[in-house]
C-alpha cells in the first residue's frame, strides 16, 4: 500500500509545470488556463483550483430536502433559493472561495403531535482556501487540502449561531477505461446539538465518474458521515448525478440521492433509486444535440 501511494504522489508531481509566476496581479494567460472544473453536483470536491487572476462562479438555483430519520419523531423540510459560490484564483495553486445561500426556509414537524415550527432567512457564510499540492495541470492524480470556516450569518433555526470549521482533502485518480475516482476525507469541528461544546465529525466518500456521451458525464458516489458525539447519528448516502454541458458552455446538472432508512431492507430501495436515476440519464441524453 505504501509503494502504491508513493507512486501516485511521484507521478502526480512529474506532470506538473512551473507556473509559479502567475498570481492575482499577474493573471494566467487565457491560452494557458486549465480546464474548467467545479465542486458540483455531488458532495465531492475536486482538487483543482481556479487559474491565478481569474474568477469563477458556481451556484444552485433551487434546492429541496426532506429528512425524517436524523431526529426522532421529527420530519424536516428545507427549501434553499440561490446558493452561489464565488472563487478567485490567488496563486497558480491557491484560490479563495466564499459561499452563502440567499434564502432558506426550514420547517420541522413533530409527527406524534403534529406541532410545527419553522424559520426563514439568509444562510451561513462559508469561506474556504483550496490549496493544490500536485496534479493541478494534468497527470494521473491530483491532491488538495481545503481548510474552511463557517460564519454564523444565519438566524437561529436556520443556523446555530456558532462558528464552525474543518479541513477537506480530495484526491483525484485517473482509472482505466476513462473513469476517474475521487477519494475524499474530511474533519469537521462542529457545535454539539444540545449544548455549547464542540465535537469532531468525520465524513468520507468515494466518487466515480465517466463521460458517457459528448458533453455528458455520469457520477456515482458513496458517502459516510461518522460523529464522535453519540447524540449525532451516523449517516450513509448513495448519490447519482448527471452533468450535461451545452455548446454554450453552461453545464446543467441532475442529482439523485438515496438515504437508507434505519431498520429497513436497503437493497430494494437502492435498486429502485438506481433505476430512476438511469431512466433520467437516458431520457436527458436522448434530448442532446451531440454534434
Amino acid at each position: 500500500m505504501g509503494a502504491v501511494i508513493c507512486t501516485v504522489l511521484m507521478s502526480g508531481a512529474a506532470g506538473a509545470q512551473d507556473r509559479s509566476q502567475f498570481t492575482l496581479f499577474n493573471p494566467t494567460p487565457s491560452d494557458q488556463m486549465r480546464s474548467f472544473s467545479t465542486d458540483r453536483p455531488t458532495k465531492s470536491n475536486v482538487p483543482y483550483t481556479v487559474p491565478a487572476g481569474h474568477f469563477q462562479y458556481e451556484g444552485n438555483l433551487l434546492g429541496y430536502s426532506y429528512n425524517d430519520t436524523s431526529v426522532a419523531d421529527t420530519t424536516t423540510r428545507s427549501w434553499l433559493v440561490a446558493n452561489p459560490t464565488f472563487k478567485l484564483g490567488l496563486l497558480d495553486n491557491v484560490d479563495f472561495e466564499v459561499s452563502i445561500s440567499a434564502f432558506n426556509s426550514v420547517q420541522a414537524t413533530t409527527r406524534s403531535t403534529g406541532a410545527t415550527s419553522g424559520a426563514t432567512g439568509i444562510g451561513n457564510t462559508v469561506t474556504r482556501a483550496k490549496i493544490n499540492l500536485f496534479g493541478n495541470d494534468g497527470g494521473p492524480s491530483a491532491l488538495a487540502i481545503i481548510p474552511y470556516v463557517q460564519w454564523p450569518t444565519a438566524p437561529q433555526g436556520i443556523g446555530n449561531q456558532f462558528v464552525q470549521g474543518g479541513v477537506i482533502a480530495p484526491l483525484a485518480v485517473s482509472l482505466p477505461y476513462g473513469f476517474t475516482t475521487i477519494l475524499m476525507g474530511e474533519l469537521d469541528y462542529l457545535k454539539n446539538p444540545n449544548d455549547n461544546g464542540y465535537y469532531v465529525n468525520i465524513p468520507a466518500l468515494i466518487n466515480i465518474s465517466r463521460s458517457v456521451l459528448p458533453g455528458v458525464t455520469a457520477y456515482a458516489e458513496l458517502y459516510a458521515d461518522w460523529s464522535t458525539n453519540p447524540q449525532v447519528p451516523t449517516v450513509y448516502t448513495a448519490d447519482f448525478a448527471l452533468a450535461l454541458e451545452s455548446q454554450a458552455q453552461f453545464p446543467t446538472r441532475y442529482r439523485h440521492q438515496y438515504r437508507p432508512e434505519p431498520g429497513r431492507d436497503a437493497l430494494p430501495d437502492l435498486r429502485r433509486h438506481c433505476a430512476a436515476f438511469l431512466s433520467t440519464c437516458f431520457h436527458e441524453a436522448s434530448r442532446l444535440d451531440c454534434r
